[in-house]
């Protein structure tokens, strides 16, 4: 654990909490001192959600570390059952908490409360939010689920959704349509909107969906281990793996495939000759695995990308990622620190970046338009429309989610080549009120010549720009302005020369065109 500005992953009690915020009859006790009651912004701001998180803090401050802190997590566990009367309860600790060592799920384990209180073991200072999740509902579902009778008709439960998931809302719907357009039902959906209850009945289905591994595999593995369910591997992100989905399913199913793709609106765009424009793109992926998978053989297969890096933040899938990029051909990227995978981006300076908020970011700093295809993300990736990124309808908002960031691109590439015209330059006023314009007045052009003869003599090693080639790179596309002024300026340094002209970045561009 490390102090930064921003993080991909929390805490694993986050992850906990996201279980926990996304079912409904659940309640988590959680000890953790005054303060780290923020969690709660995560799910009412970000996500918008209409209510707090179904978790009781023991809040104890610094005063109560010189007495019985363990007594004040037993008071906030009987308070919050007698007054939200849950099926179940999680008890855990925050990271700040675990170093005083309470034990509040060993104390949790002597309370009869009549109902299932599940003790949550999650090492703060070794694993994050994601490991959080997953262990989670696997507790979850090992203490509550177990053997029974199947459902007469075919059925399969969606696992992995969680709160402050990307597009998880949506994608349950899409899922549910293709599963229901095969004769499947859906026996339970869990965590989200799932109760103990609904958990308890979990074994009745046929097989698991397992939506989101991040959330869910070690429930599914152990699911298919005690109650014989088999689950997934593919998930449903893209054309590609949505028709593959299906074959799967049908397959474990025993039932005909079906695919009714008559809503897709990609294949008329990639067969016409606009779509050329955005074939070869070099793009560069990064962010939770399952994503960042899914949305690589997009970006190749569908979009006619050419993906030039990938990585993921969560370690638990290095393996998987690493075998991935040695497939494109590239070398992955396996951090949670922001700053490596600027540096990364900035070295390999992509035409766009299909990331999460945290590549956002990164791609306004550095001028390179950004996409994000997974979370961490902020509130503008929960909009209140159905906006799926799984199915049939999530590969249409996929295909508006890669190409708007390029087309609206050009667009300023454009505007930015024109930015002295009279008619878009800075002070002109809108362009629809042609007559409003206002004329700029032109300056005379500086003699080159006089101009480095006046400037002050460059320090070794240092480069200088004269002005009429800083006004030359800015033509140059945004999406490859930064790597043209890097080439320059290493050409420049390799033939001893510290002030570059307008020849001199041509004579560069011939170099590296060879």
């Amino acid at each position: 654990m490390k102090l930064t500005v921003w993080t991909y992953e929390g805490p694993p009690h986050v992850g906990a909490m996201r279980v926990a915020t996304a079912m409904k009859g659940l309640h988590y006790v959680l000890h953790a001192p005054q303060g780290d009651t923020y969690a709660d912004l995560l799910f009412t701001m970000i996500e918008r959600r209409n209510h707090r998180p179904p978790v009781s803090y023991t809040t104890f401050q610094a005063r109560d570390l010189g007495a019985d802190t363990a007594n004040l997590f037993k008071t906030a566990l009987h308070d919050a059952f007698d007054r939200f009367h849950p099926q179940a309860m999680i008890v855990g600790s925050s990271c700040t908490a675990e170093l005083i060592q309470d034990d509040p799920e060993g104390m949790a384990a002597t309370l009869d409360l009549g109902i299932p209180v599940i003790p949550l073991e999650l090492p703060s200072y070794q694993r994050k939010e994601n490991f959080g999740s997953d262990e989670t509902f696997y507790q979850i579902v090992k203490t509550i689920a177990r053997p029974m009778e199947r459902t007469a008709h075919v059925s399969a439960n969606l696992i992995g959704p969680v709160g402050l998931g990307f597009r998880h809302r949506d994608d349950i719907v899409e899922v549910t349509a293709l599963l229901e357009e095969m004769g499947i039902s859906v026996n339970v959906v869990a965590p989200m909107d799932a109760t103990p209850a609904d958990i308890a009945r979990m074994g009745a289905a046929h097989f698991n969906v397992l939506m989101y591994p991040e959330h869910a595999e070690t429930a599914a593995r152990w699911m298919e281990k005690t109650l014989g369910q088999p689950f997934t591997k593919t998930v449903p992100i893209g054309v590609g793996a949505t028709r593959d989905f299906i074959a799967e399913v049908a397959q474990i199913a025993g039932v005909a495939p079906k695919a009714d793709d008559g809503r897709l609106r990609m294949p008329w765009y990639s067969q016409s000759v606009d779509s050329t424009y955005l074939t070869g793109k070099r793009v560069f992926l990064f962010g939770d695995a399952t994503h960042v998978k899914a949305m690589a053989r997009v970006a190749r297969d569908e979009m006619g990308f050419d993906v030039v890096g990938l990585g993921c933040y969560n370690r638990e899938f290095a393996r998987d990622i690493r075998k991935l990029a040695r497939e494109f051909g590239v070398e992955a990227l396996i951090s949670d620190d922001y700053l490596e995978v600027e540096q990364t981006i900035e070295a390999l300076a992509p035409e766009m970046i299909l990331g999460t908020q945290m590549e956002r970011h990164i791609g306004k700093r550095l001028g390179i338009p950004c996409a994000v295809i997974s979370a961490p993300v902020h509130v503008q990736d929960f909009p209140a429309r159905y906006s799926p990124q799984m199915g049939w309808e999530g590969a249409n908002v996929i295909f508006d989610t890669l190409v708007h960031p390029l087309v609206m691109g050009l667009e300023e590439h454009l505007l930015h080549m024109f930015r002295e015209d009279f008619e878009f330059h800075d002070d002109a006023g809108a362009s629809h009120h042609g007559g409003a314009a206002k004329a700029r007045a032109v300056e005379a052009e500086p003699d080159t010549d006089q101009e480095a003869a006046a400037a002050a003599a460059p320090a070794e090693g240092e480069i200088v720009w004269l002005s009429a080639a800083e006004k030359e790179l800015k033509k140059i596309p945004f999406f490859v302005r930064g790597k043209a002024k890097r080439n320059t300026e290493k050409f420049a340094l390799e033939k001893g020369v510290h002030e570059i002209s307008v020849e001199t970045l041509y004579e560069a561009k011939a170099h590296y065109a060879r």
